[in-house]
Order: C-alpha cells, then structure tokens, then sequence
C-alpha cells in the first residue's frame, strides 16, 4: 500500500511539473518580471527567505570547488539553447523575408483556390478586368498600378555545388507596372531589362546563390541564352528571384497570353474590401484576392512551422540529455553538503528554504548556460544567409533572424532544463533524516 501511495504522489509530482513546465513556457516576459519581483520580496521579507538567501549563499561560496562538474550544467544548456535559438532563428529569419514582401496597401490576384501563384493561370480577359478594378492606385498619366505577371521554375547551377548540381530558381516575367507596383525595389549594378529582348535582371539573394549571375555574363534557361543586365535588391523574397519581360518569359514557355496573377497597388489599404468586393461579384471572373501581406505571411507558414517543430524536438532530445547531467551534478552536490544541510536543519533551518536553495543554484547554473548558448548563437547565426525551397518553385534566400523573442524562448528552456535538474535533488535533501544525514557525513 506504501508504494502503491508513493507511485502515486509520484506521478502527482510528475504532472504538476509537467503542467508547470507547459504553462512556464508559454510565460511573456511581463509575467516573468512579477514573478521575479515576488521571489525577491519573499526572499527579503519572509524568515523561510531569508533562511533560503543564507542557503544559497553558502552554497554559491563553494562553487569554486565544484568547477568541473557545475560546468558540465552550464556547457550542456548552453549546447541546448544554442541549437534551439539557431533553429528558431532560422525560423523567424525565413517568416520575416516572406513577410516583408508583402504590405496591407497592395493585393495579389490569383485564379481561384490556386494556393500560389505557380499553380495559377489568368486568361487575357480576366487580367484585363482585374486591372480595371476600383480601388487600385493610377500613375500620373491615369493607368492603373496593376501588374500581370508569370512566375516559372527554372534550373541554374549552384555556387559552391556539385558540377553538375543545379538548383532551381524562380523566374518572373513583368512589364514595366511591376516596377511602379513596387516602388522599393532598386537596380544596384547595370541596368533594367529591355522589352522584347532576352535579358535578366537578377536580385542579390539569387546572385548569392547561383552560378553566372553578374552583369554581362549569359546563362541558359528553356533552352534559350539570356543576358544578364543588372543586379536589384528588394530586402523581401524578391531578392531570390530573376527577373524578366512577361512576353519573352511567356514565348519561351510556351504559356501564351496567359499570366499567373496580377499584383496591384491600391489607392489605400482601405480600399482592399471594396477591391475583393468588385472582384468577386463579377461574373466574369473566377480569382481569388488577397493582401500581399496576407498572401505572403501564408506562404511562410508552412515551412516555419516544419522548422520551428524540427528545433523544439531537437533541443528536446539534447534537453533530456542536459536535465540528466544537471541530475547527477546537483545529486553530487547534495550528498557532498548532506552534513551542512543536516546541521542546517537540526539548528531550525526548515525544508522549505533547502528546497529553495538548491533550486535556486542549479536555475543560477542554468541561467548562465542560457545567456552563453543565446550569445553563442547570436554571434554565428544572426544574420547568416541560408536558402530553402519556398513555395514548391524556387530557392528562397534568407538571414537568420536572432530576435530578443527568440532569445526568451531559449532562456525559458534553460531555466526549465535548471529547474527539472534541481527539484528531486533539492527533494531529497529536504527529507533525509537528519539524524541519519549526520551519520552519513
């Protein structure tokens, strides 16, 4: 009957920290400076405070002692948060390109149910209608800021690849609109392509990332030769994209008249329900529209949610292994203090503050790990060009983005692995016997 109790005051015990963890990891950082600015107070006005202050103390005073195996604490969570953050970087770097591509004051115009704009097809007729809608932007000669383009998959050889490792790239064919479309977009070396030729104007992530892609130089996409004109940069996705005139893009695939979307810049962000609205009520049409913000941030969700589960299961893994060193270390360190918490103890020191203390050390051990893993991971990750496959069509090349978000999330995971690793041996120091804790020291 007594084990079957303990079992159960065990998987208790198991629960609550579960749900604990669950809830602390879910924590904004508000809540945590309150929780923070409690403990403190309770540390400083309560006696079962002040007695766990004193605790800790002593201990921390022999950590210099207990060098080597308190760093095994701090270098494993530091291991731990450092890939998490990383992955979590990456993550956020990727959600962020895509983001930033699109805005509320301009919308994409797509055949409908086409999830991307490489599964969509617009007739003539339709882009014609579309571009007449209300709602969208007009230069200053009166014509509509609205431009149909053709998005394809073309293949290039990769830098620092295989010889003959290709990779695929997203070509885009757009007139003259799509320029006034996307006022930020801006040539940096050469020039713009010229209608009507076999030119190419490639963004700066692309130029990164494949062969043959400088101002001058002549590559092969459809078995035709195009020239490379000018470099752009956008600082969204775009950036990862080539760039070239609709009709000769559309003459090379064989894709006719036809476009994949119309993307337009309206009079203000405002005016996008009444621009749906249009749309939607013309029996002309079969689209779908939406803001390019929208349109976009849907784009990234995916793949950030795929590597956003790939780093949580990972640092998992790697956490488990950190817990467990964080168990034995702190073990260690309550049987080498079992005499001083037993004195402790017999002089009035209640379980409470031993509890405390020892919790306290290894949460202090795993908040240096978790400021060295952040720190490592900022200095070689923030900012780091990596690329992907996005939307089944082309590589997207993005920077790693070490957000102080990101950067909580990771401390979180060291204070939990801290916590987990320090509250059974805390537990156990709190109930040995002191009688028994005297005679073993």
């Amino acid at each position: 009957m007594n084990k079957f109790m303990g079992f159960l005051r065990g998987l208790g015990l198991a629960l609550i920290v579960v749900l604990a963890l669950a809830a602390w990891l879910m924590l904004p950082w508000p809540a945590l400076l309150a929780l923070a600015a409690a403990f403190v107070l309770w540390l400083l006005l309560s006696r079962r405070g002040r007695q766990a202050g004193s605790v800790t103390q002593v201990g921390l005073s022999t950590l210099q002692q207990r060098i080597g195996s308190s760093s095994v604490v701090v270098v494993g969570i530091a291991g731990v948060v450092a890939v998490l953050v990383a992955m979590l970087a990456m993550a956020e770097g990727y959600r962020e390109t895509l983001r930033k591509t699109g805005s509320d004051d301009s919308a994409i115009v797509m055949r409908g149910a086409s999830a991307a704009e490489v599964m969509s097809t617009l007739d003539h007729a339709s882009i014609t209608v579309i571009s007449q809608a209300p709602g969208i932007a007009r230069d200053a000669q009166g014509r509509p800021l609205a431009s149909p383009e053709l998005v394809v998959a073309a293949n290039l050889p990769i830098k620092n690849g295989a010889p003959d490792e290709d990779g695929s790239v997203q070509l885009r064919g757009v007139d003259d609109a799509a320029w006034a479309v996307r006022p930020d977009m801006k040539i940096v070396a050469g020039r713009k392509f010229e209608s009507g030729k076999r030119e190419l104007v490639a963004g700066t992530g692309a130029q990164r990332q494949f062969v043959g892609l400088e101002p001058g130089k002549q590559i092969r996409l459809g078995n035709q030769l195009w020239s490379v004109v000018g470099i752009f940069h956008s600082g969204d996705a775009m950036d990862s994209e080539l760039w070239g005139d609709a009709q000769i893009v559309a003459t090379t695939y064989g894709r006719g008249s036809s476009r994949a979307s119309v993307t337009a810049k309206l009079s203000d962000a405002k005016a996008f329900k009444g621009f749906k609205a249009a749309l939607a009520g013309d029996p002309r049409l079969d689209v779908d529209a939406s803001t390019t913000l929208d349109y976009f941030s849907k784009q990234s969700e995916v793949m950030t949610k795929v590597i956003r589960v790939v780093g949580i299961v990972v640092g998992a893994i790697m956490g488990i292994g950190a817990v467990f060193g964080a168990l034995n270390t702190m073990f260690a360190t309550v049987a080498a203090r079992v005499r001083e918490i037993a004195t402790l103890r017999a002089i009035g020191f209640r379980g409470v503050p031993v509890v405390v203390a020892v919790m306290l050390e290894t949460m202090l051990l795993a908040l240096l790990g978790g400021v060295l893993g952040g720190l490592l991971a900022w200095l070689i990750f923030n900012g780091y060009t990596a690329s992907t496959i996005a939307g089944g069509v082309g590589q997207l090349t993005f920077q790693f983005r070490v957000s102080p978000e990101v950067l909580w999330t990771g401390l979180k995971w060291a204070l939990a692995i801290g916590f987990i690793g320090g509250l059974f041996p805390a537990l156990r120091a709190a109930r040995l016997p002191v009688a028994e804790a005297l005679r073993a020291g």
